[in-house]
């Protein structure tokens, strides 16, 4: 286990519950309250020099005008949340040691990952696909990049970003956010995890890997002349930029979850689903400040899984992840409920119920699905077998 990183001039740990700010001169970060800056005067510093720094930096020199506030993200001198998202916080998890995932994930290549393969052993811990060739699966070329999503998908079409500092998010057209993608002079960490775009023309250029088709309740259930409108939940386009961060979570629905690195690269921070490590997620994610806990602390293992330019990565049902982005990266990736691990979305959804969770990327009708693949089912076998519906919807997708 790595040294934990201490900091400021009482060199003790980060502790996410103090004001923080970072001296421009050293670059180490100081509690406002041992350098006697406090936070609501933070703001108004333009150029922060600790006491030592003071010495041969000279004092601190402060904003002419107040312009962003205390939990923005950006160039010198501005101060950093001490939250998930902020500068310290990425500092301090790029600084951690864990668990490899070589323990957890399994390596397969695309003709390897099969449904005989799925049924037999089935789809219980991460599986990674190191190239994507035998996965049935269509990408955009290299060359490919965020000025072409732009393209394909519509300069004003309307998206949802994450400001990483704050852990909140707000509306843009796709074409503002891709300009500042482009800026020289980013001010924040913004992050796009949730463009869907499967009526757009990039639905002709992405295609998702077989085995997600395959599996997958909604392709292949989900009647055409349905009264409600169809998931859109197969085909999203991810741009992060460095330093963006998605904290712990389950996918909505108990989905689970496929992505693809075109460019770039993510690191996932992935906790089995344990009923021990559910029970524990569910009491954090209910706290009013969970986000001021790195939820990774409160289990007994936390893995970490790089995921590089190329590869694929897909995630089972249930599995809490966190997801860090060290260089800026443009990724696909798509949600599918399937008959493997009806069990399993059963209980996620049934936590994700509990706690009201209003995700960016939520799986809508979720329980229309489900009744769907047990009409399906239920229809297949009439008179044939006496089950009950959860015993039908448990079958093997290919019957």
């Amino acid at each position: 286990m790595a040294t934990v990183p201490v900091y400021c001039i009482c060199r003790l740990p980060y502790d996410v519950t103090q004001f923080m700010i970072e001296c421009d001169a050293c670059k180490d970060w100081f509690h406002g309250s041992c350098v006697g800056v406090d936070e609501d005067e933070a703001p108004d510093i333009d150029i922060y020099h600790c006491p030592n720094c003071e010495k041969t930096d000279g004092k601190s020199t402060m904003k002419k005008k107040k312009t962003w506030s205390k939990h923005d993200t950006g160039q010198s001198g501005d101060v950093r949340a001490v939250q998930n998202g902020s500068q310290v916080f990425i500092k301090e998890l790029r600084s951690r040691t864990f668990p490899s995932s070589e323990d957890i994930v399994v390596k397969l290549n695309g003709s390897q990952l099969t449904m005989d393969y799925l049924e037999e052993v089935g789809f219980n811990e991460p599986i990674l696909v190191q190239k994507k060739e035998g996965l049935g699966m269509s990408m955009p070329a290299p060359t490919f990049y965020i000025s072409d999503v732009e393209n394909y998908v519509g300069p004003d079409v309307g998206v949802d970003v994450i400001d990483v500092t704050k852990q909140t998010d707000c509306k843009m057209k796709l074409k503002e956010f891709v300009d500042y993608y482009y800026s020289t002079n980013r001010k924040k960490v913004l992050n796009v995890i949730n463009l869907e775009f499967s009526d757009t023309r990039m639905d002709s250029i992405v295609q998702s890997p077989q085995i997600v088709r395959r599996l997958s309740w909604v392709e292949n259930y989900w009647p055409d002349d349905a009264l409600l409108g169809k998931p859109k939940v197969t085909k999203y386009c991810l741009i992060c930029v460095k330093d963006s961060y998605t904290d712990f979570h389950i996918e909505c629905g108990g989905a689970s979850v496929w992505y693809h690195i075109l460019k770039g690269e993510k690191i996932f921070f992935l906790i089995k689903p344990t009923s021990a490590n559910l029970s524990l997620y569910e009491r954090w994610r209910s706290s009013a400040n969970h986000t001021e806990m790195f939820f990774a602390d409160q289990v007994d293992k936390c893995y970490k899984c790089t995921l590089k330019q190329g590869q694929t990565l897909f995630i089972p049902s249930g599995w809490i992840n966190a997801v860090l982005t060290p260089v800026d990266t443009l990724a696909f990736s798509g949600h599918f409920v399937h008959n493997l691990s009806v069990e399993m979305q059963m209980r996620a959804y049934e936590v994700e119920k509990r706690l009201k969770v209003n995700s960016l990327t939520p799986f809508p009708n979720f329980e229309t699905a489900c009744w769907y693949v047990g009409r399906h089912l239920l229809e297949r076998f009439k008179g044939t077998f006496s089950f009950s519906l959860y015993d039908i919807v448990r079958l093997p997708v290919h019957v």
